[in-house]
């Protein structure tokens, strides 16, 4: 059989038609009409009145930072488990990432873990909504406002995820999105910027420009060393066809999650991502936790599958354990690192059916047994 991906888009007719007609027409006067387009839409399906499209959730990341005025001698707080891309932009504006503990069920931040590290220095938190869940939102944010810490929401990998009702990305002074190519919607790669903040709106798109003065009536009249964060025409267009079927997507993930988890019934020692009631996960990633008394470890049963040609992922190693982050002060989080070394991703692409499920959770069965 061919290999079965790790993640992957569904793409139809409509993001074919929106691409072609963006390099036929998206140019002179009509160069940014799907930016706008896509934008509008963004802000509205979200429920945020300013969304900016960028190259990545990176750049978005990062200039939320910039925007919210954190730098130098500030802290900013994130769950040590996460991809590096949440915590990277801490360190590009010069100021510490401070890793937290994660919840046992949801994965995502811990509030409590959250309150235990903050400092006089603590200028700023980073939520993630990993993998398509949400984590306590109003405990956080509580304690946020309890001790002036804006809040910046990852939610790349989360579109169409809901806390209480509200969509993931409605979250905070600032939210992010990922349209990576391995993401629910995709522009191939891409991210965009939310929020509600008129002034952060504005410094964004200063920054996101070469830092170009507009209010100067000149061209080329830079007044910062800025970035070139900007999205092409065709991202936008691909980007906006992928947002007008968002329904359809989002009900897909559920489905093959759903498979998943109806095939793993009655198989001992091994945990699923959660989902409380008040929260609805889009299930980005379909993960599952290995009971540690087992004594498989993520990576073993990440070769055993591929050897099957079944692509896996390993669950996020903690931030703290990187090398990259040696010099930091390491953080002893019990669940993050009681977990990690036990999750495993399994293919979650659009193109996957259900025999691929079957296929997939008899080898780790098989895995069970072997390993």
């Amino acid at each position: 059989m061919k290999p079965i991906p790790i993640s992957g888009p569904w793409i139809t007719q409509k993001e074919i038609d929106y691409v072609t007609d963006a390099v036929k027409n998206a140019w002179y006067d009509n160069a940014n009409m799907y930016h706008e387009k896509f934008e509008r839409a963004f802000a509205a399906y979200v429920g945020r009145k300013h969304a900016i499209t960028l190259p990545s959730c990176t750049s978005a990341l990062h200039l939320a930072l910039l925007s919210l005025g954190i730098g130098p001698e500030d802290e900013v707080i994130v769950p040590d488990i996460t991809w590096i891309a949440t915590s990277a932009p801490i360190s590009y504006v010069g100021a510490t990432p401070v890793f937290a503990d994660i919840d046992a069920k949801s994965w995502c931040l811990s509030a409590q873990s959250f309150a235990n590290c903050i400092t006089s220095k603590t200028r700023a938190v980073i939520i993630v909504d990993l993998y398509g869940n949400m984590p306590d939102m109003e405990a956080i944010l509580k304690i946020a406002k309890q001790n002036q810490i804006l809040v910046i929401e990852d939610a790349a990998e989360a579109i169409g995820s809901e806390y209480k009702a509200k969509k993931a990305g409605r979250f905070g002074e600032v939210s992010t999105f990922s349209f990576h190519g391995s993401k629910t919607i995709t522009t191939g790669e891409g991210g965009m910027l939310v929020t509600d903040r008129e002034e952060v709106y504005q410094r964004c798109l200063f920054l996101r420009d070469h830092g170009k003065d507009f209010t100067q009536n000149k061209m080329f009249w830079n007044t910062e060393i800025a970035y070139k964060y900007k999205m092409s025409s065709l991202q936008a267009a691909l980007g906006l066809a992928q947002l007008e079927r968002i329904e359809e997507i989002v009900a897909r993930k559920c489905k093959i999650f759903s498979w998943y988890k109806k095939a793993l019934e009655g198989v001992e020692g091994i945990t699923l991502n959660s989902e409380e009631s008040w929260v609805k996960n889009t299930y980005w990633m379909v993960t599952i936790i290995l009971d540690k008394r087992l004594g498989i470890h993520k990576e073993n049963l990440i070769r055993y599958l591929n050897e099957k040609k079944i692509d896996a992922r390993p669950f996020f190693y903690p931030l703290s354990s990187l090398p990259a982050y040696q010099s930091q002060l390491k953080a002893s989080n019990k669940v993050a690192f009681s977990l990690s070394p036990f999750g495993v991703n399994l293919p979650s692409g659009m193109d996957i059916n259900q025999d691929h499920v079957k296929y997939i959770i008899n080898s780790v069965k098989t895995a069970l047994k072997k390993l």
